[in-house]
């Protein structure tokens, strides 16, 4: 995990980011398959960190997991 503060409004507020390492251990999809995803807009967009680095933002994978939880039980 990456921490970093961010200024959201008036507010700052700390924000994880997971690496693919983490993710691919909480959501069971191939590199190849997120891209598909989130080209779709079916799961969060990566965010740049760096020349070869990207990482999500913990808040909206666990959103997005949420997500996942309440429609498989609509």
């Amino acid at each position: 995990y990456t921490t970093c503060i961010t200024s959201i409004g008036m507010h700052n507020m700390a924000e994880s980011f997971v690496s693919f390492k983490s993710l691919k251990g909480r959501v069971p999809f191939s590199r190849a398959h997120l891209i598909r995803l989130e080209r779709d807009g079916r799961f969060p967009r990566r965010v740049k960190l760096g020349e070869c680095r990207v990482g999500w933002l913990e808040s909206e994978i666990n959103a997005w997991i949420e997500s996942r939880i309440a429609e498989r039980d609509q």
